[in-house]
């Protein structure tokens, strides 16, 4: 809990128990107690002083932890999956807190992936108004040309969406093969964003990889490896996005 006063399905869902999701439904169920008294309305509030007890179990606010996962690809970022395929937590089995992937990288797609059961750390990076870089290295099937390439960071229309980037450089062109390699800034992550962008304009993503998150990167790990954050890289984050706001 926080030194205010925040949404009891919220409280329940960042001690850990449940998803927020599950954590209404329990509060509509009559299965969650606020200070001895059940509550059933969804828009109580709650103080880090309230005892809440859920299916008569008191929460145990847990402490935040902060984890950074080099995501392999064919990994599904999530904590499980209906259809039994490795999720990113296998990785991080010896971590006791129930933690989360803050956003996700699609199943095909490897690198920086941060794990918390810190909410509003989660959702300050999260959010695209607090312009935190994400970067990214994709190699892509053809050579596109600057004006086309232009267009990323213009904006390119997909299934009701604008999907757009702060940045591009190439790192590479070898028309031999016809391919482009090419590093890409953004400030959000939408489902599929960059394959989206790039199917759109007619040049497929066969590789991508996020390389960057805010100063985080992936220097001296491998596909798999995950380690804590320190106390000053979860400092400098969080200052970073507050410095950064973007309206």
């Amino acid at each position: 809990m926080t030194n205010s006063f925040e949404r009891l399905q919220k409280v329940i869902a960042q001690s850990g128990v449940t998803s927020r999701r599950k954590a209404e439904k329990l509060i509509i169920d009559g299965k969650v107690k606020v200070n001895n008294k059940t509550v059933t309305e969804l828009g109580t509030k709650v103080s880090p002083q309230d005892k809440v007890d859920v299916e008569g179990v008191q929460l145990e606010k847990e402490e935040p932890v902060y984890y950074m996962l080099y995501k392999p690809r064919g990994v599904i970022s999530s904590i499980e999956d209906d259809k039994g395929r490795k999720v990113v937590t296998d990785y991080l089995g010896e971590v006791e807190e129930r933690i989360y992937p803050i956003g996700r990288l699609d199943y095909d797609t490897s690198g920086i992936l941060l794990l918390t059961n810190d909410g509003n750390f989660a959702n300050l990076l999260m959010h695209p108004r607090y312009g935190i870089d994400k970067v990214y290295v994709a190699k892509i099937k053809g050579i596109p040309d600057k004006r086309e390439l232009n267009r990323l960071r213009k904006g390119i229309h997909s299934d009701d969406e604008l999907l757009k980037i702060v940045g591009y450089k190439i790192l590479e062109t070898d028309r031999q093969k016809n391919h482009m390699i090419i590093e890409m800034t953004l400030h959000e992550g939408k489902n599929r964003h960059i394959r989206r962008m790039m199917e759109s304009l007619g040049y497929p993503v066969s590789k991508l990889k996020r390389e960057r998150y805010g100063l985080l990167t992936l220097k001296g790990m491998q596909p798999g490896d995950y380690r804590r954050l320190t106390p000053h890289e979860v400092k400098k984050m969080r200052l970073s996005a507050s410095s950064q706001i973007v309206d």
